[in-house]
Order: C-alpha cells, then structure tokens, then sequence
C-alpha cells in the first residue's frame, strides 16, 4: 500500500513539476521591466558624447513640462530639468488647456539641437546648444511655430523634425479630433529649422491618425504613424512607404508592424521613435501600465526593429526585449 502511495505522490510530483515548466516556457522571454522608471509617453531618443537622452510626455495626459532621461549605460538613469517648453512659456489666445507633449529632439545641421513639441494643441519649437539646454524659442515673440488648425478639423500635435541624407530637414505632424480623421502635414524647413521654406502640405497616408515617423532604409521612406486610440487596446503602429519623403503612400505589407498583445501584457503600443545604433534599429514606444490607477498611465518600452531580405519592415514581438540586443552592442567599438 505503501508503495503504491509513494508510486501516486510521485506521478502527481511529475505532473506538478511538467505544469510549472510549461508555464515558465509559455511566459514572454523578454524584460518586462519599463526602459525607464515611471509613467511616460510619447518618447524622442537622440546620442550625443556616448551618452543617450530621452524626451517624453508625463502622465496622465502631460504636465507643465517635459521629462528628460539621461543614461550611459541604460541600467542608471538621472532625470534632469528642461527649463523650455513649459506650459506659461507657450501660449497663445488659440492655445487649448491641453498640456505639454510629444517632443521631438534632433540634431541640425547647423550644430545644434532642435526640439518641436505641442502645447496647447500648437507646435512650438525650440533650439539648444546642449540636449539639456537651456532651450529657447525659435520665435522671439514666443508664438507658436505651427499654429492650432482646429478650423480644419486637425488637432495640431505630434510633430517629428525628420533630416534627409542631402541635408534637408522636414517637419511631419497632425492628428485627428474626437478619435476619428487623423490628418498628417509635412514642411520643408531651413537649415537653421526655425522656419519652413514651402507651405506644408496634407500628405495623410492610409489609415493614419496620429504621431508620425520618418524612417529611411535602403533608399525607401517609409513613415511610420499611429493608429486607434491611445486609451485602449486599439493603439498600434502602422507604416506606409514611397520613394519620396513627402509621398505618394503604400501602406506597407506588413502593416500594422506592432500591436497590443495581451498574452505578453503589451495594451496600446504606439506612439514610437526610432534609435539607429551601430548598424541596428530599436523601435522605443509606451504601452498602456498594469496599474489599478483610473488616470491613463504608460510606460516606455523598447525591442529590435529589423528589416526582411527584400528591405521591408518585419513584424516587431513586442517582448521589451531591446535590451538584450542593444548592451552588448554598446561594448563592442566602432
């Protein structure tokens, strides 16, 4: 009798044991862990002097300010003021009670660094000569750079500054009201960017509705956007190609290239930007935070972006897996 109790309990062991297993191979396999600590949205990334800053909206819905995040090593992170744009810095009689989002931050060619950001639903931009600062408008009265265009049913956010290969600069925005009827704008800007050099244009792709990214490989422009709304499940990232940065678009084959994945815990990717780092591509987005919170919280996520052998975008596993690929390659010299 005993024996064959002893015979069960080592069955049922087994059985016990083979069910963990299962469970552990079934969890995702990347760190689930935020790129940053806190609850952000909307980042820029930029590299300068061997250290990496991002930019990004606080949560719940942006604050007076922007955050900024600098690390050398993406395992310390020090959080450091930006004295511009701030909420009183930039008004206008149109501006909105919308608060500070979405930056975008380049390096020009004139040296220094650029950064265009909403306020108020307006672009504002500002220039630098460190990522830090201190920042100033471009505009010397302090206005708006793109001002609101509500009286066309475009809501005046997510501006991208993109720098093609031959030195030209454009600047991509626009989303839609009421979730619905996103419109993207693009203009060429001067070499100092702090003004366009053509009356921008609507070059909206198939099924845009927010957020824009310019991304160029192998001679093909391929904008990168957001689709669905940022509150949900909907939110993902969608992309359109050309042999041109302003157009014409086809949606891409592998469109929407990320998506909510609720197995992985991944609700509402979107909102990205892209950092091209010794040959490799991370794609940097939020994702809707696991809390018991009723505010809208995200948090700053990252994994590898790469291309298929005919140059097209694959498919991004949204595993928070980026740096697995991203440390080692710090360690290897150029």
């Amino acid at each position: 009798m005993k024996s064959i109790q002893k015979y069960l309990l080592l069955i049922l062991l087994a059985i016990t044991l083979n069910a963990i297993a299962q469970k552990q191979k079934a969890k995702p396999d990347g760190n689930p862990v935020p790129l940053i600590p806190g609850y952000f949205a909307d980042p820029t990334i930029i590299v300068y002097n061997n250290k990496f800053y991002i930019y990004a909206t606080i949560d719940p819905w942006g604050g007076d300010s922007l955050a900024l995040w600098v690390t050398s090593d993406f395992k310390k992170w020090e959080r450091k003021p930006l004295n511009w744009p701030t909420k009183a810095l930039c008004k206008s009689p149109e501006s909105t009670t919308n608060m500070v989002w979405a930056p975008s931050v380049i390096k020009g060619k004139d040296g220094r660094f650029h950064m265009f950001v909403a306020v108020g639903s307006e672009v504002y931009a500002g220039v630098s000569d460190k990522p830090e600062g201190p920042w100033q408008n471009v505009k010397k009265d302090g206005s708006p750079f793109v001002k609101t265009q509500v009286a066309i049913n475009v809501h005046t956010i997510d501006a991208e500054a993109y720098l093609d290969d031959n030195g030209q600069a454009y600047l991509y925005w626009g989303s839609g009201w009421e979730w619905k009827n996103g419109h993207c704008f693009v203009g060429k800007l001067n070499q100092q960017m702090d003004a366009f050099t053509n009356t921008p244009k609507d070059i909206t792709p198939p099924n845009y509705f927010e957020a824009p990214y310019m991304l160029k490989h192998k001679g093909t422009y391929f904008l990168m956007y957001s689709q669905g709304k940022c509150i949900d499940s909907t939110y993902k990232i969608r992309y359109s190609t050309s042999s041109s940065p302003t157009g014409p678009w086809v949606e891409g084959k592998h469109s929407p290239v990320l998506s909510t994945d609720t197995a992985l815990n991944v609700i509402g990717p979107g909102h990205h930007t892209i950092l091209q780092y010794k040959g490799k591509y991370f794609i940097i987005y939020h994702r809707i935070a696991e809390t018991k919170s009723k505010d809208l919280l995200r948090e700053i996520c990252i994994d590898e972006l790469t291309f298929n052998k005919e140059g097209d975008l694959n498919v991004v596993n949204p595993k928070n897996a980026g740096l697995k690929v991203l440390l080692p390659l710090m360690k290897q010299k150029m």
